[in-house]
């Protein structure tokens, strides 16, 4: 639509299932670099990534054509399956079955991407 404008910043959190440690370090930013592009390809501006062995963190500017909703399906969806055909894991890599969704002011963006960028699992 002609003239449309939105501020749209959600930052996601999602866990691997059963909130194991799975996700190999060494394969940190190959993942991130993955999920990256799963977000860029359907038009969202991808604000900050980081992610520990049992939980991913992503902050994005969404674009209003597709849901929150859509965009984790997409997401976990895509990811879950180039973790599994990487072998990185025995057995199969899943993500749990819900996510959070956290909206934020434009004020805000530096603050949660640094609190993203510096966020360390507890058990790690």
């Amino acid at each position: 639509m002609a003239n449309t404008y939105t501020q749209l910043y959600i930052q996601f959190v999602f866990a691997v299932k059963g909130h194991v440690s799975l996700i190999p370090r060494e394969h940190n930013n190959e993942i991130q670099k993955y999920i990256t592009g799963i977000v860029q390809k359907r038009g969202h501006k991808l604000l900050a990534i980081n992610n520990e062995p049992d939980h991913m963190h992503i902050f994005v500017g969404l674009n209003p054509k597709m849901s929150i909703s859509e965009l984790m399906q997409h997401v976990k969806a895509i990811s879950s399956k180039f973790i599994n055909d990487k072998k990185w894991i025995k057995g199969k890599f899943e993500w749990q079955g819900g996510y959070g969704a956290f909206s934020y002011s434009r004020s805000h963006i530096d603050k949660v991407i640094r609190y993203i960028e510096n966020n360390k699992s507890i058990t790690t």
